[in-house]
């Protein structure tokens, strides 16, 4: 048996025994496995072999297409068999592999031997979702980046990894969901030879697809800016118990954003310092455009971010406002049936009027009751003739 073929037997066989010796450690009580979620990035449980991946047992094989294309023409097909694409990979034209979904273990079998993988790229690749990074192989440059793409409805925004291999006359794209991306108009650039990206190599196609990831995100901040104003007239006008909620959730929302794009930033920022012998000193200039762009996203996302807790101060405030009112009407009320209260009280109290001449003489009028009732409504009315010369009746109603 060879080295390769020991290596290969190996990789698949320690996954097996290391679940059954995972699974016979006492881990706390506190600890979760991996999971996929807004905010965590994945994580291997204590111990795991480097470079083990995490693929479902019943996970379907990806989907390849293949954009191949040069100064003079442009080609796209879908590839069933990756053993068509090596063909490709030792021309003078470019060559974009767009892996559409994570795959299973046959597709990776297939494409690492062929475009020469390391087993710690594909971990990166596979485990999702990696933070944002940078991360140079030999030959090849590995790019990992966040996109985010606003809903059809518009009810928020589906984040996804997409991870970007290049090499000197290839691209390899793996997303991790199939359905929705922001490249439709790079490939339509392609397809229609507009610009001048079909003049120009592999790490301009590269700066493209990123340029695109992070432009992505601003479709997705113009709807929450639109969120928040109409949160801004819903917390003046008639604040309730659901637009707190609301206000909760776009703010956890945009930190789902500011976390996606901080890593992206600095990822760039990386590579536009320290430099890769795949990119051009020309693409360079077009990464440090890249690199604003994602700065201008940074500072969007604050800036919302700032006016969302200031929605949930104004909130508090308005809430805290119709307290008042209300609190204040009461009052109104209660001083207005004060002095009524006080009459009636006082001739509800039994004092026996044939002891005395002065115990209640108004009791044995004949004008007693009108008297009492006149005398109340007069009160009455002279209070409410006090408040609304103050005003107070403007602001309770």
């Amino acid at each position: 048996m060879s080295n390769t073929d020991f290596e290969s037997l190996y990789s698949r066989s320690t996954p097996i025994f290391l679940d059954k010796y995972m699974s016979n450690l006492d881990f706390p009580s506190t600890y979760k496995p991996p999971e996929t979620s807004r905010l965590d990035y994945f994580y291997d449980r204590p111990g795991t072999i480097p470079g083990q991946l995490h693929l479902s047992p019943d996970a379907q094989p990806a989907e390849l297409v293949l954009i191949d294309y040069d100064r003079d023409r442009a080609t796209r097909v879908s590839i069933a068999d990756p053993k068509i694409i090596k063909q490709h990979l030792n021309t003078h034209t470019v060559s974009w592999v767009d892996v559409l979904g994570l795959g299973n273990m046959e597709t990776w079998d297939a494409l690492s031997p062929i475009f020469n993988l390391h087993r710690m790229l594909v971990e990166d690749v596979v485990n999702v979702p990696q933070r944002p990074k940078i991360e140079h192989y030999q030959d090849q440059l590995l790019i990992i980046a966040i996109m985010v793409v606003l809903n059809p409805d518009r009810t928020g925004f589906s984040k996804e990894q997409v991870s970007l291999v290049l090499g000197k006359n290839y691209l390899l794209t793996i997303q991790e969901e199939p359905e929705e991306d922001c490249f439709h108009g790079v490939r339509q650039r392609i397809d229609v030879d507009r610009g001048i990206i079909r003049t120009q190599g592999a790490d301009y196609l590269a700066y493209c697809l990123l340029d695109a990831i992070v432009d992505g995100f601003f479709p997705v901040l113009e709807y929450y800016g639109e969120l928040i104003e109409d949160l801004e007239d819903e917390v003046i006008t008639r604040p309730d118990r659901s637009t707190l909620e609301k206000i909760y959730k776009v703010r956890r929302e945009l930190l789902t954003i500011r976390r996606a794009i901080w890593p992206q930033r600095d990822a760039i920022n990386s590579l536009i310092r320290d430099g890769s012998d795949l990119v051009s000193s020309e693409v360079q200039v077009y990464l440090r455009d890249c690199y604003d762009h994602t700065v201008q996203v940074m500072d969007m996302v604050e800036t919302y971010r700032e006016l969302a807790t200031g929605l949930m101060d104004v909130y508090l405030s308005a809430v805290g406002n119709k307290m008042n009112e209300i609190m204040k009407l009461l009052t109104v009320v209660s001083a207005i049936f004060i002095p009524l209260t006080f009459i009636a009280g006082l001739y509800g109290m039994n004092f026996d009027r044939a002891k005395s001449p002065v115990n209640m003489p108004e009791l044995g009028w004949y004008w007693g009751y009108p008297f009492c009732l006149a005398l109340m409504m007069t009160t009455a009315g002279s209070l409410v003739f006090f408040f609304w010369k103050r005003g107070w009746f403007r602001s309770v109603m």
